[in-house]
This record gives structure tokens, sequence and C-alpha cells, in this order.
């Protein structure tokens, strides 16, 4: 059956090319110029696949004809039209509920590669998939409002957000968010910002030409490129240079690369979604991180809880990972005492599910006759079997543990704190010297004070 598409904008030349061609493309179009008229051809076809309107429009926004469709109609998608650099109303359309949008002049690949993406929609189950690889496990209310938010944002093209502690899942919620959508079947590009030396992010990100610089022996294209027709995930989004963050907005705001060394522009068709364990508005007041990147990448934000915020899901994913361990090591999974599920459900979890993982594995490793024990799980002393809170335990007597030797007694917090952040990590330094928001130097420097850098 063919695919109607409803166009809306005032000015002839722009109606007439976008029905040309959309037209083109084997589907079927209606052309109208105002609000009213629009909002008339959307009640008489209940069946238009795809809405692409005009913001200006002569007796009204295109932000009503969004705001419409999102509370009557939940299989039109639509997307927006705006002037050159007119992020404001993008970002507005897209917080509405609009799909996309692209900027006036139009270019005719974009608007076909919109088309195309948008029109997936329509095909595709409006149930969760979490596929064998990606699952987001977990019965509490938090998890449970957190795979709906999937299901509609996978539905719409706007940059999201996701933040949430180190370990707690956040690149699990990008790729549902992706495998959810129309760019299902195209490229999931993730990349850790923070793990790019500072010299060589321009050239990840874009590419390079073949002798832009010393090195540079073949032509390259960048993460952008890879990413085309897809989902490029900015993991750690904040360690990107300020630098480097002006020439990410124009990407993102232009949907064109510009390779290193070249003066060629490449279009590319990419959904951003990123990630950060620090808090991005603090950076934007400290002036670590644009205030205008982080509106734009902040259209949606989406919060992923901590492990310890829904520790009734943690007998689920110790089982999950036991599981897991038995299908990969080709043998029957481990069991967990109910005194190593006591000691689970208790401990503090600064690493998250990250961390669940590795005292999981390590246990099984360690485990005797098939039974995981409270001493094969090996938790950091200092939280192991407690319940008690943060209030409760600054009210420990500090001054009777450090009587005669403060300096020592400071330094075993702080060893602890290095291994439990090393240990969260999977004993990377550089995440692990993020987590506790100190420079690698600082943090190399207290390994080797400690002497824990062997």
């Amino acid at each position: 059956m063919q695919q109607t598409v409803l166009i809306i904008d005032d000015e002839p030349d722009i109606r007439e090319l976008l029905d040309i061609t959309i037209s083109r493309m084997g589907l079927n179009t209606i052309a109208v110029g105002n609000v009213r008229d629009a909002l008339q051809a959307l009640q008489s076809n209940p069946a238009i696949n795809l809405c692409l309107t005009d913001i200006k429009l002569p007796d009204g926004s295109g932000l009503e004809i969004v705001r419409h469709i999102q509370s009557s109609s939940h299989c039109t998608a639509v997307a927006v039209l705006t002037a050159y650099g007119s992020t404001e109303i993008a970002v507005e359309a897209l917080k509405a509920g609009a799909f996309d949008f692209i900027n006036k002049p139009v270019s005719v690949e974009q608007l076909r590669n919109l088309v195309k993406s948008a029109l997936k929609l329509g095909r595709r189950d409006t149930q969760f998939d979490g596929s064998s690889h990606t699952r987001l496990l977990g019965e509490t209310a938090s998890i449970v409002t957190l795979r709906e938010q999937i299901i509609k944002l996978s539905r719409s093209q706007a940059p999201v957000y996701i933040s949430g502690e180190s370990g707690s899942g956040k690149e699990v919620v990008a790729r549902l968010i992706h495998a959810n959508g129309p760019r299902s079947d195209a490229p999931f590009v993730p990349v850790n910002c923070g793990a790019i030396p500072s010299e060589l992010v321009e050239s990840e990100f874009f590419g390079h030409a073949k002798g832009s610089f010393t090195g540079a022996y073949d032509h390259k294209e960048g993460l952008f490129e890879a990413a085309n027709g897809g989902t490029l995930f900015l993991d750690e989004v904040a360690d990107l240079p300020l630098n480097m963050q002006v020439k990410l907005l124009r990407a993102i705001q232009e949907k064109a690369v510009r390779r290193i060394g070249s003066n060629q522009e490449i279009p590319v068709d990419v959904r951003i979604l990123s990630a950060t364990h620090r808090d991005l508005a603090k950076a934007v007041a400290a002036e670590h991180f644009r205030s205008d990147l982080f509106y734009r990448i902040n259209v949606i934000e989406v919060q992923v809880p901590s492990l310890r915020d829904r520790a009734s899901d943690i007998p689920l994913l110790a089982k999950f990972m036991l599981d897991k361990i038995g299908r990969e090591w080709d043998m029957t999974p481990p069991a967990l005492s109910d005194k190593a599920l006591e000691a689970l459900c208790g401990y503090y979890f600064p690493g998250n599910v990250r961390e669940l993982e590795n005292i999981i594995e390590r246990a099984a490793t360690l485990c005797e006759k098939n039974i995981i024990t409270p001493q094969d799980l090996s938790l950091p002393s200092a939280r192991d079997n407690t319940h008690t809170s943060k209030s409760e335990a600054s009210e420990i007597s500090h001054i009777d543990a450090a009587i005669g030797d403060m300096e020592t007694y400071l330094a075993n917090i702080e060893i602890q704190i290095i291994k439990d952040a090393l240990e969260a990590n999977r004993w990377n330094k550089t995440e692990s010297a993020k987590m506790l928001g100190v420079t690698f130097r600082q943090f190399r420097y207290k390994l080797k004070k400690y002497e824990l850098d062997n």
C-alpha cells in the first residue's frame, strides 16, 4: 500500500520542490499552505504516515500541528522545517514530539534520508525489543518506567542525554534506543570521548584527507561517517575539549562533516545519543562545557538508576549473570547461598551493575562445590554485609579511630576508596580517575604512593 506524506509550507516554490522530491520516492503526497488546511487534511486522511511542516505559517505555527498529532495520533510521524540556524525552534519542536527537523534551504539528500527514516516507524512493532545481546533486566518501578521511556524515545530522532553513575547501564540504554528505532539496521557506533587523546579527537570524529598531517598516509573516514544512517553514542561527552565541542555542535546542526585537510563537506545522517557520569549542568556553570552544545544534546534527559536504588533487582541480575557464565563456560551455573545473596543485597555497590558482574564472575571462579558463599564474594570490608546509610556511617567516631595516627587512618580510607574504584571499573585506571573526579596524573601518583600500581 502506497504511503502518504502531508506537506505544509506557505511558500509555493518550496512546497512544489518538496512535493516533486517526495513523489519521486514513490510516495503519495498532499500539499497545503496553512494550519487550517493541514488540520483538515489530517482529519480527512487518518492514514497519513508522515507530516512535514514549516514552523512559520500564515495562520499559526507548525508547533500546533506537532502537538495536535501527538495528542490525537500514534501512527503519524511529524518533522519540521526550520529557518537556517534556528536551533531553539528545532529543539522546541523535538521536545513537543517531532520526529526530526531539517533546515532551510532544504538539502534533497537530507530530505530523502529523513523521509525514509520516518516511514520506517510505521512498520515497527511498538513492543519493547531487548535482544539477546542487550538487555535491561529488572522489575522495580524505575526500570519499568525506563523501558517505557526507551520505547517512546526510539520513535524519535531527538538527541537524548543519558545520565547516571558509572556502571549503571547507560550504554545499554543507548543500544536499546537504537535497537527499537528505525535505525536498528544501521550502525550503532559507541565512542568514549575521554579515551581519545586530545590531539586526535578531530581526526577520530571527522576523519582526515591523505597528507593532511604527518602520519596521514591515506584517507580516513571519521566516526560520523562510520555511523551514517545509524546512531553515534558519545559516552563521557563531558570529557571533550572545548575547541572540539564547537566543531561537534556545528556537525550536529549542519548534519555534515569536513575531513581534516579537505574543503568538501560530507552530508551525514546520524542520531546523537550522549552520556556521562558527571553533572553536566555543573560543568556548564563552571565553563568546562559549552552551554549551546549542552542544550543541543540535552533535548531529552533519561536517568538510569543506580543499583542501590533498585536493590530488589539484585537477585534477578545475579541469576542472569550466573546463567550466562554457565552457558559461556559450558558448565552447570554456580548457585548463590542464602548468606551470599543476603550479603549482595546489603552491599552499597559504588560500581553498580558492572561491579556486580565482576563480583559474580570472580566468585564463580573461586567457589567450591559450585556454591557461592559470602567469602567467595570478597566484598570490600568497608561496606560488607551492611545496610548502614551514609548518614549513619558519618556518626561512627572517626576521632576514636584516628587517635595517635590520623595520617595512617586517612591513608587507609583513601586506599580503600581507590581499590573500590578500580574494582568497579575493571581495573581501568582512566575510568577510575574519572569516577573519583581527579586527573589521571593525580590518580597515578596515589597508586604509586600506596604501592597499588603493580
